[in-house]
């Protein structure tokens, strides 16, 4: 038995193909360390000569044209995870399950992951069978492999024979990127924000790095809390607050280009209880943050400024300014007149943020 090609519906691609398809093709090719160079979803020259130069090393035809023969070496090197839109029915159904193993996967996976409600045993493996299997995943991680197998039949076994083995590794690591797109604290590391200085656009950088140096020679403390926010993170801060004061429901959380992230899990409890560890991870509070901001445009800058006063500094006219107390610049006026005549203006009632033009 081999698996079955046909239920992911690949179409034959080559030299002249334009799509998404030509764009998993082309991450595949990457993946394996091949000079593809950018990926378009055009099946150009580039893409030709080194399609050639796989297919040749991995003793295929070297036609340049991804079809049947290809595509089975690729996918059982992971191209099956760079298939567009792949569900786990279509997964399941190129693994040769039919309804009886479906339905014995589904009991599995309710006794293993002590789902819930749980599933429904109808040996229809769509959203809600999807999303058991990533809560499975969730609470057993790496035992979910040897508790699936142990629960599987023998006549699912049977039936699958020495595809069962290499299926099974590739249902598991389907359910574990399944598992690792659902909210959660775990997000709080990607796209982390800048405190640094040369993060800023231009010329506000500059700006900011002569108020610096006028600070620094004066004799100011300066910590960095905040400059560029990626709009990534934005978005996750202020769905996560949305989610967590009940403004919003999971399914209803809009997507965004370049996100992974899925805000809904098996149960509706469990949604809102990712998205409060989120709030807590990012450590915010109740009020969502903005998803366009100075922030996310690299045109603010949260710092504390402390000082011994009275300080002696230089403002951007050349003039000497005395700055008495209160000695932080969370509270100065005098010294947000000075941050001004640079081009850095404070944003009175968040006491850490300045900008480009005071918001």
């Amino acid at each position: 038995m081999a698996f079955n090609i046909n239920a992911l519906n690949l179409p034959v691609i080559q030299r002249g193909s334009t799509g998404s398809i030509v764009g998993a093709w082309q991450r595949f090719l990457q993946d394996q360390n091949y000079p593809i160079g950018a990926v378009d979803n055009g099946f150009g020259s580039v893409t030709d000569r080194v399609t050639k130069d796989y297919q040749q090393k991995n003793g295929l035809v070297a036609d340049g044209v991804v079809g049947r023969g290809t595509y089975t070496k690729a996918l059982s090197q992971g191209f099956i995870f760079r298939v567009a839109n792949l569900t786990a029915a279509m997964l399941l159904s190129y693994l040769n399950y039919g309804g009886a193993e479906v339905r014995d996967l589904q009991v599995a996976l309710n006794v293993i992951g002590r789902l819930n409600p749980p599933l429904t045993i109808d040996g229809n493996f769509g959203l809600g069978s999807t999303k058991g299997m990533a809560e499975a995943y969730k609470i057993l991680d790496v035992n979910f492999r040897p508790r699936l197998d142990a629960q599987l039949s023998n006549a699912t076994k049977q039936k699958l024979g020495a595809d069962y083995a290499p299926g099974l590794a590739l249902l598991t690591e389907y359910a574990r990127r399944q598992r690792v797109r659902l909210s959660g604290a775990q997000w709080v590391r990607f796209f982390p924000a800048s405190r640094s200085i040369d993060d800023l656009a231009s010329p506000f950088r500059q700006r900011v790095r002569a108020f610096e140096k006028a600070l620094r020679d004066a004799g100011a403390s300066i910590e960095v809390t905040n400059t560029y926010r990626p709009p990534q993170r934005a978005y996750m801060m202020h769905y996560a607050v949305q989610l967590n004061n009940r403004n919003i429901a999971p399914w209803d959380v809009p997507p965004m280009i370049g996100m992974d992230i899925d805000w809904v899990h098996y149960t509706d409890a469990a949604s809102y209880q990712a998205a409060r560890d989120m709030v807590n991870a990012f450590d915010i509070g109740g009020n969502p943050a903005a998803l366009v901001s100075r922030h996310t445009q690299a045109l603010a800058i949260d710092w504390i400024i402390t000082w011994k006063p009275p300080m002696q500094i230089r403002d951007g006219n050349g003039r000497t300014m005395t700055i008495g107390t209160p000695a932080e610049g969370n509270d100065n006026a005098n010294l947000w007149d000075v941050g001004a005549s640079y081009g850095v203006y404070k944003l009175e009632y968040d006491p850490p943020h300045w900008s480009v033009d005071g918001y």
